[in-house]
Protein backbone atom coordinates (compact mmCIF):
# COMPACT_ATOMS: atom_id res chain seq x y z
CA UNK A 1 0.00 0.00 0.00
CA UNK A 2 2.76 2.61 -0.85
CA UNK A 3 0.72 4.60 -2.92
CA UNK A 4 -1.62 5.32 -0.12
CA UNK A 5 0.89 6.86 2.07
CA UNK A 6 0.46 9.89 3.53
CA UNK A 7 3.03 12.08 1.60
CA UNK A 8 2.32 15.85 3.30
CA UNK A 9 0.75 15.55 6.43
CA UNK A 10 0.01 19.19 7.02
CA UNK A 11 -2.28 18.93 3.72
CA UNK A 12 -4.02 16.05 5.07
CA UNK A 13 -4.21 17.13 8.64
CA UNK A 14 -5.99 20.59 6.92
CA UNK A 15 -8.07 18.23 4.69
CA UNK A 16 -9.37 15.94 7.72
CA UNK A 17 -10.07 19.24 9.70
CA UNK A 18 -12.54 20.48 6.62
CA UNK A 19 -13.90 17.40 6.62
CA UNK A 20 -15.07 17.00 10.33
CA UNK A 21 -16.09 20.85 10.13
CA UNK A 22 -18.25 19.78 7.43
CA UNK A 23 -19.47 16.59 9.72
CA UNK A 24 -20.65 18.77 12.31
CA UNK A 25 -22.57 21.38 10.21
CA UNK A 26 -24.01 18.87 8.02
CA UNK A 27 -25.65 16.69 11.13
CA UNK A 28 -26.28 20.53 12.92
CA UNK A 29 -28.35 21.65 9.83
CA UNK A 30 -30.29 18.19 9.92
CA UNK A 31 -32.64 19.71 12.21
CA UNK A 32 -33.59 22.27 10.08
CA UNK A 33 -36.00 21.15 7.04
CA UNK A 34 -33.68 21.19 3.68
CA UNK A 35 -36.82 21.90 1.37
CA UNK A 36 -36.25 22.04 -2.63
CA UNK A 37 -34.01 23.74 -4.71
CA UNK A 38 -37.07 25.64 -5.88
CA UNK A 39 -38.92 26.51 -2.07
CA UNK A 40 -35.38 26.41 -0.17
CA UNK A 41 -35.73 26.04 3.83
CA UNK A 42 -33.49 26.98 6.47
CA UNK A 43 -31.48 23.57 6.25
CA UNK A 44 -30.93 23.65 2.58
CA UNK A 45 -28.13 26.10 2.55
CA UNK A 46 -25.67 25.02 5.32
CA UNK A 47 -25.86 21.06 4.14
CA UNK A 48 -25.44 22.12 0.63
CA UNK A 49 -22.43 24.45 1.92
CA UNK A 50 -21.46 21.23 4.43
CA UNK A 51 -21.05 18.94 1.45
CA UNK A 52 -18.69 21.16 -0.43
CA UNK A 53 -16.77 21.75 2.27
CA UNK A 54 -16.59 17.68 2.89
CA UNK A 55 -15.91 17.61 -1.08
CA UNK A 56 -12.77 20.32 -0.72
CA UNK A 57 -12.01 18.48 2.30
CA UNK A 58 -11.61 15.12 0.90
CA UNK A 59 -9.81 16.50 -2.55
CA UNK A 60 -6.64 17.79 0.32
CA UNK A 61 -6.77 14.38 1.69
CA UNK A 62 -6.20 12.19 -1.16
CA UNK A 63 -4.09 15.05 -2.81
CA UNK A 64 -1.67 14.71 0.62
CA UNK A 65 -1.31 10.78 -0.10
CA UNK A 66 -0.25 10.98 -3.70
CA UNK A 67 3.24 10.10 -4.63
CA UNK A 68 3.77 13.56 -6.31
CA UNK A 69 2.94 15.08 -2.74
CA UNK A 70 5.70 17.21 -1.21
CA UNK A 71 6.85 15.79 1.84
CA UNK A 72 5.67 17.47 5.16
CA UNK A 73 5.46 16.85 8.26
CA UNK A 74 3.15 18.53 10.77
CA UNK A 75 5.00 20.60 12.81
CA UNK A 76 3.98 21.25 16.50
CA UNK A 77 1.27 24.24 16.93
CA UNK A 78 2.08 27.92 17.83
CA UNK A 79 0.06 28.42 21.05
CA UNK A 80 1.22 31.64 21.30
CA UNK A 81 0.46 32.73 17.67
CA UNK A 82 -2.96 31.40 17.81
CA UNK A 83 -3.74 32.61 21.83
CA UNK A 84 -3.29 36.29 20.06
CA UNK A 85 -5.57 35.49 17.08
CA UNK A 86 -8.27 34.07 19.66
CA UNK A 87 -7.69 36.87 22.30
CA UNK A 88 -8.16 39.25 18.81
CA UNK A 89 -11.67 37.82 18.11
CA UNK A 90 -12.74 37.93 21.34
CA UNK A 91 -11.72 41.67 21.46
CA UNK A 92 -13.26 42.43 18.36
CA UNK A 93 -16.70 40.70 19.61
CA UNK A 94 -16.86 42.91 23.04
CA UNK A 95 -15.23 45.96 21.92
CA UNK A 96 -17.82 46.19 18.65
CA UNK A 97 -20.12 48.14 20.44
CA UNK A 98 -18.56 50.54 22.45
CA UNK A 99 -16.05 51.10 19.66
CA UNK A 100 -17.75 50.89 16.92
CA UNK A 101 -16.63 48.85 13.69
CA UNK A 102 -13.62 51.21 13.20
CA UNK A 103 -12.27 50.82 16.64
CA UNK A 104 -12.94 47.32 17.09
CA UNK A 105 -11.32 45.80 13.63
CA UNK A 106 -8.55 48.13 14.73
CA UNK A 107 -7.98 46.53 17.88
CA UNK A 108 -8.44 43.24 15.84
CA UNK A 109 -5.92 43.90 13.65
CA UNK A 110 -3.09 45.35 16.03
CA UNK A 111 -3.74 42.32 18.36
CA UNK A 112 -3.95 39.60 15.89
CA UNK A 113 -0.89 41.03 13.70
CA UNK A 114 0.64 40.09 16.71
CA UNK A 115 0.70 36.35 16.12
CA UNK A 116 2.92 36.72 12.82
CA UNK A 117 6.96 36.34 13.92
CA UNK A 118 6.92 39.08 11.20
CA UNK A 119 5.48 41.52 12.76
CA UNK A 120 6.19 45.19 12.21
CA UNK A 121 3.87 48.42 13.26
CA UNK A 122 4.27 49.75 9.59
CA UNK A 123 2.52 46.80 8.05
CA UNK A 124 -0.21 46.44 11.23
CA UNK A 125 -1.15 49.99 10.76
CA UNK A 126 -1.21 49.56 6.58
CA UNK A 127 -3.21 46.05 6.78
CA UNK A 128 -5.53 48.36 9.14
CA UNK A 129 -5.87 51.26 7.70
CA UNK A 130 -6.87 49.10 4.06
CA UNK A 131 -8.76 45.93 5.68
CA UNK A 132 -10.55 48.75 7.64
CA UNK A 133 -11.58 50.60 4.35
CA UNK A 134 -12.38 47.70 2.82
CA UNK A 135 -15.13 46.39 5.46
CA UNK A 136 -16.54 49.85 5.36
CA UNK A 137 -17.29 49.78 1.92
CA UNK A 138 -18.47 46.18 2.08
CA UNK A 139 -20.35 45.72 4.59
CA UNK A 140 -21.50 48.69 5.72
CA UNK A 141 -22.12 50.96 2.57
CA UNK A 142 -22.23 47.77 -0.11
CA UNK A 143 -24.64 44.91 2.00
CA UNK A 144 -26.15 48.13 4.16
CA UNK A 145 -25.53 45.83 7.88
CA UNK A 146 -26.49 47.99 10.77
CA UNK A 147 -23.40 47.85 12.34
CA UNK A 148 -21.97 51.20 14.05
CA UNK A 149 -19.47 52.79 12.74
CA UNK A 150 -17.94 54.95 15.26
CA UNK A 151 -17.64 54.86 18.88
CA UNK A 152 -20.72 54.90 20.92
CA UNK A 153 -19.47 58.31 22.35
CA UNK A 154 -19.81 59.61 18.94
CA UNK A 155 -23.36 58.88 18.67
Amino acid sequence: MKGLAIRNHRAFASGALFLAFAIFFFVTALQYPAGTAAKMGPGYFPRLLAIVLAAIGLAVMFGAMKPAADRQVLRAWDLKGLAWITGSVILFGALLFPLGLVGALFVLIMVSSRASHEFTWTGALTNAAVLIVLCLAVFVYGLGLPLPVWPSLLN
